[in-house]
């Protein structure tokens, strides 16, 4: 039989070439984008990403090295402020292929809002756990405990220099990459003991509030070989002062919710819509105290989602408590008394969702879908608004107590 685990750790040879260029064409004038192919010098050779989403699948990496682009009032991001596409490989391990880069790239988009010391773990380019903290060390350890089962494997981004406590924190589990913008005294060390660890500086981590306004050119390919082309989203709400009242008029009859957001759920509100612009819609996420809960992503149908967001709560909640008391994951715990205890203690404040927020990147179409945060004692929500239904969620908000605010912008990203 042959050894299938060759497919993973062989470099797919591509024929992609060193150079490639984008022209935007009209009557008047052509607008060139010029890339040039990134490769990393990896035991003397010089060779580009591993291969793409799949090892049978040859893929190249380019970073923007020329050109601008502006068409109508929007204009794109100029060549040379790299962040995933130039990496400094610091730390080989398996050679990085698409997904690690994606990932990473994915992870930033996120962190680039975040102003505190603040962890992204992204999984499949959806982020498992996100948190900020008083330290570098407490986001990471508050991201990694949010999901510690998806976490393991994935791609880690974090906006402060990596010291001896995260950096042990880090090496305890098994990630796939780690990117920061400096490493302090000591950490390569610890980093070179993962053997398979990834491990990228990037410069322009220390400066992601710049890349908060920028944008640039979102291409999807076709099956038949056509584009899709669109600019880039970044939302628009970015502080709290952005937020609007719930309000909404049905049938000539006007409703608005009845309790203020305190300033805590305020901050997670704003935390949670940010963290949204990386997650794959259709979602739905519950955050509290500057750190997601519970992530539904991707799913068909709102209510659907954010019953996920709500299981998947519990269960991380679950195996969470089983690690820290323990030292076993839930799935592995088979002391019947133990199994009562935690289940009985993580029900105390329904697995953290009871006064957390929840966030949903579309608007809730009838209140059935806001209703599966609320009966778990969610306390706040922020959602887009402008369904011809608002009256029902925010008839749902007064009905529990929960404070709602309207960002009047969608969050989608396919």
């Amino acid at each position: 039989m042959s050894d299938l685990t060759k497919m993973y750790k062989t470099i797919k040879k591509d024929s992609f070439p060193a150079q490639m260029e984008i022209s935007f064409i009209d009557e008047s004038q052509r607008q060139t984008l010029s890339y040039q192919r990134v490769t990393w010098n990896i035991g003397g050779e010089d060779r580009g990403l591993r291969y793409g989403e799949n090892p049978s699948q040859p893929a190249a990496l380019y970073k923007l090295v020329n050109g601008n682009l502006t068409l109508g009032e929007v204009k794109s991001i100029l060549p040379g402020k790299y962040l995933a596409s130039d990496v400094e490989l610091i730390q080989s391990g398996k050679h990085p292929g698409k997904i690690n880069i994606t990932d990473i790239d994915n992870a930033l988009n996120i962190l680039r809002y975040l102003d505190d010391p603040a962890t992204v773990i992204v999984k499949h380019n959806n982020p498992c756990g996100v948190a900020i903290g008083n330290s570098l060390a407490n986001s990471y350890d508050k991201a990694y405990m949010a999901d510690r089962i998806a976490a393991f494997g994935g791609a880690i981004a974090l906006n402060r220099a990596i010291d001896i406590e995260t950096a042990q924190m880090i090496a305890s589990s098994y990630s796939e990459v780690v990117a920061a913008p400096e490493f302090e005294p000591g950490v390569m060390e610890i980093f070179a003991k993962k053997k398979n660890l990834r491990v990228m500086k990037i410069d322009n981590i220390a400066r992601l509030k710049d890349f908060r306004h920028e944008y640039f050119v979102d291409y999807k390919s076709l099956i038949d070989g056509g584009l899709a082309v669109q600019w880039s989203f970044a939302p628009e709400v970015k502080s709290i002062d952005d937020f609007l009242k719930a309000e909404s008029v049905y049938q000539g009859k006007s409703y608005s919710v009845n309790r203020e957001a305190t300033d805590q759920e305020k901050k997670d509100m704003l935390f949670g819509w940010l963290v949204e612009s990386g997650v794959t819609s259709n979602s739905v996420l519950f955050v509290k105290d500057g750190a997601t809960v519970g992530i539904g992503t991707g799913e068909q149908d709102r209510v659907g989602v954010a019953e996920i967001a709500r299981d998947k709560a519990y269960r991380k909640a679950w195996d969470r408590l089983s690690f820290v008391k323990y030292g076993t994951p839930w799935a592995l715990l088979d002391d019947e008394a133990k199994r009562e205890e935690i289940l009985a203690e993580v029900a105390k404040d329904n697995a953290g969702l009871k006064g957390s927020v929840m966030v949903s990147d579309a608007f809730f179409p009838f209140r059935d879908g806001i209703e599966i945060g609320l009966k778990e004692g969610v306390s706040a929500v922020i959602q887009p608004g402008g369904s011809l239904r608002d009256f029902e969620s925010i008839e749902a908000c007064n009905e529990f107590n929960a404070a709602m605010v309207y960002t009047g912008e969608r969050s989608f990203k396919h």
